[in-house]
C-alpha cells in the first residue's frame, strides 16, 4: 500500500479493498473535503441550475464515511443554502449574505444524517446516509471559535 496519491497507469497492480460504511442516523460532525460546480438536470419542482456538489466527511470519533451533497443554487431551494452556510459559521440566522463557496473546502460544522433506502439498477435495496439537516454554528466560549469532534 503506498503512502501517497496518485494516479495509476491502466496495468498497474491494485490491492487496496473498502467497505462501504453506514453509520446509524443520528448528529455528526462534518468536514467538506471535496468541492465541485456542477450543473443540475432539473426536475418538476426545480428547474434545472447550476449545483454545488460537495464531499462531507462524516465522523462520530471512532467511524466516518463520506457522502455527496448536492446544493442546487434556485431560489426554491435557497432555505438548504442558508441552512449549510449557517451551519459552517459563513451566514448568521436572518442575515442576507453573498454565497462565499472558497469558504467552504475544509470547512466543519455539525449535522443531522438519516438512512435512505433505494433500489439500485439490479433491483437490490440498498441503504445510504443522506443529510437530512444541518445545525447552526456555534462557538463554544472557552475556545473562541467552533470545535468540531476528531477530524
Amino acid at each position: 500500500m503506498s503512502d501517497f496519491e496518485k494516479e495509476l497507469n491502466w496495468d498497474d497492480e491494485i490491492s487496496q479493498e473498502s467497505e462501504f460504511v453506514i453509520l446509524p442516523e443520528g448528529d455528526y460532525d462534518f468536514e467538506v473535503t471535496g468541492f465541485e460546480r456542477s450543473r443540475s438536470k432539473g426536475s418538476e419542482k426545480v428547474p434545472a441550475s447550476n449545483m454545488a456538489v460537495l464531499d462531507i466527511r462524516l465522523t462520530n470519533g471512532r467511524e466516518s464515511t463520506v457522502v455527496k451533497e448536492y446544493l442546487v443554487l434556485h431560489t426554491k431551494m435557497e432555505w438548504k443554502l442558508s441552512q449549510f452556510f449557517r451551519s459552517i459559521g459563513v451566514k448568521k440566522q436572518g442575515e442576507k449574505v453573498r454565497m462565499n463557496w472558497n469558504a467552504v473546502p475544509g470547512a466543519k460544522g455539525r449535522c443531522k444524517v438519516v438512512v435512505e433506502k433505494y433500489v439500485n439498477d439490479k433491483g437490490e435495496t440498498k441503504e445510504i446516509n443522506k443529510i437530512s439537516k444541518y445545525y447552526d454554528y456555534t462557538a463554544p466560549a472557552s475556545t473562541g471559535g467552533w470545535k468540531a469532534g476528531s477530524f
